[in-house]
């Protein structure tokens, strides 16, 4: 079925678009599965609502949280959810993603704690339980600027004119320190927990995919996995903080580079080896994983359905909020003791909460997590719990502009919903720019 936008005013109306593109989603209008607390790591997150990691763009040239920074986060610890999941902050300055990326180090560990404390205070002052907190460490590997680091060649990502720098073996051996490290200072600064990123492309996530690079780091499923499955246990055993991983199921590239898909057909995931994955990472200590799929630098579609963007997507979005909600179902299924984070809600407006509360209800995962939705709509989570539903007057309408304004170089929130603060920003940035929906899909999708 062709992509089309979404125009559904009633849940028989999405239930029939759903059966029209052949997906079955869990719709639930109970929504008390969501109030449940759940235990991890000897703690208890108390609801099953989570914000999931997106970056502001917002922090210092040193990489500290900026003014910006701090208000997102109020704003989401105010709106009740039981899990923040913090955006990446860089482990090592090279591997940041852009000039104001977060960065968890020796220096800029107090003011991390000073944004940790901030969330605990504004969580209390609203009237809510603390939330679990997750920072997520990153090495932006390949989308590292200005020197990008990749793991491989890939003619699917290589950019035409750009230099590459191929990491060595040696280079990943000694960025597991700078991970420890990172770890440390989170822990010194208070975070409940800490997320070895391996997801959208980035260093750790390619490294999953690459089945041409050769060496201890590459080829077959043992040498690509290595480098994840040694920097959980050196985080775990020697910053002595619980780890989790933000973790691709399916990245939907071509093999021989891309994770989780079928040789023979890259838009099917084949989740043998991300089920491997997730069982060693259990074997680790990690208790809960964060599902997601895609990536945004190549097949945005993939991970964030929109109705507005870069390109039109070659299917209803509808098929790709199944996807991801089916492969951590299918993730859940082998892997029952481990708790499962979903993603790809926020297309689905304010119906995200009925998916959510019958994903938790039918056990197709643990915690449901919102991420756009999340920057349009801070207090999602306690309209859902308190007042029995989300308003579509404040839910993200998946026109993509918070993304637009990263890739224009400003700072990223919702240009619809907070538009006081982001429409200045966004108008900027687009200065002298053609509209983004008007740019042409790329060859492969």
């Amino acid at each position: 079925m062709e992509h089309q936008p979404f125009s559904y005013h009633t849940l028989e109306e999405l239930t029939a678009a759903c059966a029209a593109c052949g997906v079955t989603l869990p719709f639930s209008k109970d929504l008390s599965s969501l109030k449940a607390p759940l235990a991890v790591y000897g703690r208890e997150i108390p609801n099953r609502l989570c914000i999931q990691p997106m970056e502001g763009c917002d922090g210092t040239a040193d990489g500290r949280p900026g003014e910006l920074t701090m208000r997102r986060y109020r704003r989401f610890a105010a709106g009740g959810a039981g899990l923040i999941w913090l955006e990446a902050a860089a482990v090592d300055p090279n591997g940041r993603a852009n000039p104001r990326q977060l960065c968890i180090n020796r220096d800029t560990a107090p003011a991390m704690a000073t944004l940790q404390a901030q969330i605990a205070d504004t969580a209390r002052g609203a009237g809510h339980p603390v939330p679990f907190t997750v920072l997520q460490l990153t090495h932006s590997g390949r989308y590292s600027k200005p020197q990008p680091v990749i793991a491989a060649k890939n003619p699917y990502l290589d950019r035409p004119g750009q230099t590459y720098k191929i990491i060595t073996d040696e280079e990943l051996d000694a960025l597991q320190d700078a991970f420890v490290e990172g770890a440390r200072q989170a822990k010194e600064a208070g975070f409940d927990a800490v997320d070895v990123k391996c997801c959208h492309g980035y260093l750790f996530a390619e490294l999953m995919g690459a089945k041409t690079r050769p060496g201890k780091y590459g080829g077959d499923f043992e040498g690509r996995s290595r480098m994840l499955l040694t920097t959980v246990r050196r985080v775990k055993e020697e910053a002595r903080i619980p780890v989790t991983v933000r973790l691709n199921a399916f990245d939907e590239i071509p093999d021989p580079y891309g994770f989780g898909v079928k040789k023979e057909d890259f838009r099917t995931p084949d989740l043998t080896e991300t089920k491997e994955l997730v069982r060693r990472l259990r074997a680790l200590g990690v208790e809960l994983i964060d599902i997601t799929a895609g990536n945004p630098y190549y097949n945005p579609h993939v991970n964030r359905p929109y109705d507005i963007g870069f390109y039109r997507p070659p299917v209803h979005p509808l098929i790709y909020v199944s996807k991801m909600l089916a492969a951590v179902k299918e993730l859940k299924e082998a892997c029952p003791d481990t708790a499962f984070l979903c993603s790809a809600l926020s297309w689905l407006r304010e119906f995200g909460s009925l998916a959510a509360a019958g994903g938790v209800k039918d056990g197709w995962f643990d915690l449901a997590g919102f991420g756009r939705q999340a920057l349009a709509y801070p207090d999602f989570a306690a309209d859902l719990l308190e007042q029995g539903g989300m308003k579509r007057e404040k839910c993200c309408i998946a026109c993509s502009k918070c993304t637009e304004i990263m890739r224009d170089g400003g700072t990223s929130g919702c240009v619809i919903r907070d538009k006081e603060v982001y429409l200045p920003i966004y108008r900027a940035g687009r200065e002298g720019k053609p509209p983004a929906s008007s740019r042409q899909v790329a060859e492969h999708i």
